[in-house]
């Protein structure tokens, strides 16, 4: 196999390392990922695959490294949600409506990936408009899970899990609402962070929720997040944010009726994960967070009154344009009252107030990042002992209780069950993402041992 072509399945890191050494170019690095892509165009990563953009930025990163150049992600090549703005390249998010939109300004966060060096390589599939958990596009092709086509990678940063699980990117951004990196980086098996709500910008992203939006990485290595993390943030100009300290660090493994509808392989591996951090020294202890039941219903009324408020529009005078799941969850949102709203929102307050008290007895919280692995696309349904649960509220069940909060999330492959990653979920404190990425190296050693 050619180095190059060995190189587009290996860490970011090592990618940038590599470049700097001058082992590899941008240029062969872009031939190398737009081959992969192209071969694996079934499972519709991608929206916008690489074009001549992605090779003048590539040419123009091989010139800067010949004279020296610094940059975090000098020549990496990065494939970028279609949620994102990006100057002079479309951004359909997913949609019908959006579909020839070239905008004349990037997103912040692509803003930031350029100054760091970064190549936009391409823009990723995503549920029409983020609102939904499958990345079954109608519009833009039904995305495929690598580990088995016939079933789903999530969503709705389903096309970034993907690019990053098949090797046809060295790392990817996604959005988080409901769940949307995490879950497909748990179905796909990499590494996806959903930071500290504010801590990346959001300014040029197309809204689904406000208050519920986050942006964050999707990589292969808790490395790499961790340095698409300090870029997106804009740490990595200031000399990036330090490693915490893991010694004596409390760990609650979650309890309660929230996890008792998990599958039994998933379970085991968050048993397996405690005793490996507990041999590694840290304490564990189990927690119960009863407010947790609360989050799906709090979460499905909050977001959606502020998707229906963000398409209010567009909903009255073209909802043919949508999808059909889409349209009917804008307009089942219209149905909301005001007072739902603000019911939801002091359910969502005293969320908040019970899991910052469970902080102050642990630092982090371990648990699945989904309850099920990658389930058959077109499962409407997931069968339990205690009845049936729709595979959407499954999916998010476990997820979304941090953006109802803001809370810092990782979900970092741990194992697999019949042949399907399992992702194991790190939850921190406000603004503690560095001690979130260090729990979640350890994991990521213990899964390799």
């Amino acid at each position: 196999m050619p180095p190059v072509e060995a190189l587009t399945t290996a860490p970011l890191v090592e990618i940038a390392r590599a470049l700097r050494r001058r082992t590899v170019s941008p240029p062969e690095l872009v031939d190398a990922y737009s081959r992969r892509i192209e071969q694996a165009s079934g499972m519709h990563a991608f929206i916008t695959p690489p074009g001549e953009p992605a090779r003048q930025e590539a040419r123009l990163a091989e010139r800067r490294l010949t004279r020296g150049a610094a940059g975090a992600l000098l020549g990496v090549p990065i494939a970028v949600k279609d949620l994102f703005a990006t100057r002079g390249m479309r951004t359909t998010a997913g949609s019908r409506i959006l579909a020839d939109w070239v905008p004349s300004r990037d997103a912040a966060v692509v803003a930031r990936l350029r100054a760091a060096g970064a190549i936009i390589l391409g823009k990723t599939n995503l549920h029409e408009f983020a609102y939904g958990v499958s990345t079954a596009n109608p519009w833009w092709g039904v995305a495929r899970n690598p580990h088995d086509p016939t079933r789903s990678p999530g969503g709705s940063s389903g096309g970034s899990a993907i690019a990053v699980a098949a090797g046809l990117c060295a790392g990817a951004i996604g959005s988080d609402t409901g769940g949307s990196i995490r879950i497909p980086a748990s179905l796909c098996g990499c590494v996806g962070l959903k930071p500290t709500r504010g801590a990346i910008p959001l300014e040029g992203t197309v809204p689904l929720a406000w208050s519920l939006d986050h942006a964050g990485p999707l990589a292969r290595t808790v490395g790499d997040a961790a340095l698409l993390l300090d870029v997106l943030t804009g740490r990595h100009a200031r000399g990036g944010a330090k490693r915490a300290s893991t010694r004596g660090l409390r760990v609650g493994v979650l309890r309660g009726p929230i996890v008792q509808a998990v599958r039994p392989g998933i379970s085991q591996q968050v048993e397996i994960a405690a005793a490996g951090l507990r041999r590694r020294g840290l304490r564990i202890r189990e927690v119960r967070i009863a407010e947790m039941e609360w989050t799906v219903a709090t979460q499905l009324v909050t977001l959606r009154t502020e998707a229906t408020a963000v398409h209010s529009r567009w909903i009255r005078t073209r909802p043919r344009a949508y999808g059909s799941d889409v349209r009917i969850r804008l307009q089942l949102g219209a149905l909301v009252g005001g007072a739902d709203y603000v019911l939801a929102q002091r359910m969502r307050a005293r969320l908040r107030a019970a899991i910052d008290q469970v902080f102050e007895e642990v630092d982090v919280l371990l648990l699945p990042t989904t309850p099920i692995t990658a389930p058959v696309i077109g499962d409407r349904t997931v069968r339990w002992r205690s009845g049936q649960e729709p595979v959407d509220g499954a999916l998010v069940r476990l997820t979304a209780p941090f953006n109802l909060t803001g809370l810092p999330a990782l979900s970092v492959p741990f194992g697999s069950a019949a042949g399907l990653p399992i992702g194991l979920q790190v939850v921190g404190r406000w603004m503690d993402d560095a001690r979130v990425l260090a729990v979640g190296r350890l994991l990521e050693e213990l899964a390799a041992a």
